[in-house]
């Protein structure tokens, strides 16, 4: 068997015509599992893992399981958008990363066929993993959200240790990353991480660019629906005037900013 027909992936969702998940026009694909379990997550259906991943499966059932070919098939009928927009397909969750095997064999696919790939990740993976998708993916969607290690710990669940190593070594490869960070207040906006975070991204070099991702309640819905806590429902929007702070603070530090995905 050959490699498009070996892996099939569990994917949750398929959002077509977007156009805040990189440049262009693009498809957005939605692969189903998640190492961290973020407080403000707004995917939470995309949290629970699928059978035989690293994560916990819990009991939950994908809504698509795709071989690489049925997924490329639905890629290929955006290529028109893509040509005109210079656009492409993005992969994004939960987190893409583990289902490597199935998001290397399409991203390879993207490539052979020139599509722009972007990959919308928290960056916690093995670095073996993200070696074995560095060089098909052309654009990284690199979530940035707590520099604190205890902080982030108590906040997602997981170390950012794997999270600023990744980071660095696609840096250190000249990749083309956005840095996007989630602003939720009281949890990223104090004044502890903002000042760490920028240097972070200072000290990087390569990264010019970081969006803004304020946090919304959009997501309470699902939340209720799939019957799972709730841990941000007493947690408030940041104010247009704390994003607009935040945005002229990364400016002064020398980055472009762009406030959303």
């Amino acid at each position: 068997m050959n490699e498009i027909s070996d892996f099939k992936g569990h994917i949750f969702d398929i959002k077509r015509y977007a156009i805040h998940d990189g440049p262009g026009i693009r498809i957005t694909i939605f692969l189903q599992g998640c190492p961290l379990n973020c407080w403000w997550c707004h995917n939470p259906e995309g949290i629970r893992a699928i059978p035989g991943s690293s994560a916990e499966a819990g009991d939950f059932k994908s809504r698509r399981v795709m071989t690489v070919a049925e997924l490329m098939r639905e890629i290929e009928k955006e290529i028109l958008f893509f040509d005109e927009s210079g656009g492409g397909a993005t992969f994004s969750g939960g987190e893409p990363l583990i289902q490597h095997r199935f998001l290397q064999a399409a991203l390879r696919e993207c490539r052979r066929r020139d599509i722009h790939t972007t990959l919308d990740t928290s960056g916690y993976a093995p670095m073996e993993i993200m070696d074995s998708i560095v060089d098909v993916v052309d654009l990284f969607l690199f979530d940035l959200k707590l520099i604190d290690e205890k902080k982030h710990e108590f906040y997602t669940g997981v170390s950012n240790q794997p999270i600023l190593a990744n980071l660095q070594r696609l840096a250190d490869r000249g990749k083309d990353i956005i840095v996007r960070f989630p602003l939720i207040p009281g949890i990223t906006d104090t004044e502890d991480n903002l000042v760490q975070l920028t240097n972070h991204i200072l000290s990087l070099r390569r990264i010019q660019t970081i969006h803004i991702l304020p946090y919304h309640h959009t997501a309470q819905e699902k939340y209720r629906r799939l019957g799972v806590e709730n841990r941000m429902k007493d947690i408030s929007p940041p104010s247009p005037d704390l994003v607009e702070a935040v945005k002229i603070r990364f400016e002064k530090a020398g980055l472009h900013v762009h406030i959303g995905g």
